[in-house]
């Protein structure tokens, strides 16, 4: 069942690939949680990738970042982990998490993002090579979670390259609304 704010966002036992365990909220920061596909997933490296490029500043205004990927941590280290990244990567291979949060599947919305989505999946797939061609039907998610553990805002992707448009991130974190910790 999806969830929507402002619901208390459920709590997650989670792990990066390293073993730390990861804090989905913290004082005076919001949480961008995005639950990703395959670690294979063309559309999901284009993402981490864009996550990557503008963590400095989104981290800046206030937000963690936290990825949750619906696969073994093998997979995960081997493609979005295979770099170091700015913000924790964790492996959901039982995709409980993933349920959890209402996360759905769906072979339709799968095969619209690959026909509508063509340079976004061209991108994704440099970085995944051929592995992304074998990717299960998991749709993805992104909820950006306050320091008291409420969904802020819920957005379930409407296909598999769909995802909450940083610019809407943004307008959440309005200069000078979050203190930042160090």
């Amino acid at each position: 069942m999806r969830l929507f704010a402002p619901a208390a966002a459920p709590a997650l036992d989670l792990v990066d690939i390293h073993g730390r365990p990861i804090a989905i909220h913290r004082a005076g920061r919001l949480t961008l949680l995005s639950f990703f596909r395959d670690a294979a997933c063309p559309f999901c490296n284009f993402r981490i990738y864009e996550l990557t490029s503008e963590h400095a500043a989104l981290a800046a205004r206030g937000l963690d970042i936290v990825a949750v990927f619906s696969a073994s941590q093998a997979d995960v280290l081997r493609f979005a982990g295979h770099r170091p990244r700015p913000f924790p990567l964790a492996a959901d291979p039982t995709s409980r998490a993933h349920e959890i949060y209402g996360i759905e599947r769906s072979l339709w919305r799968k095969l619209k993002a690959i026909v509508t989505r063509v340079p976004t999946l061209l991108k994704g797939m440099r970085l995944v090579g051929l592995a992304g061609l074998n990717t299960g039907n998991l749709m993805p998610a992104d909820f950006v979670i306050d320091e008291h553990g409420r969904i802020v805002e819920a957005y379930y992707g409407r296909d598999a390259g769909d995802r909450i448009p940083l610019e809407r991130v943004q307008q959440l974190l309005p200069a000078g609304r979050l203190r930042k910790v160090a």
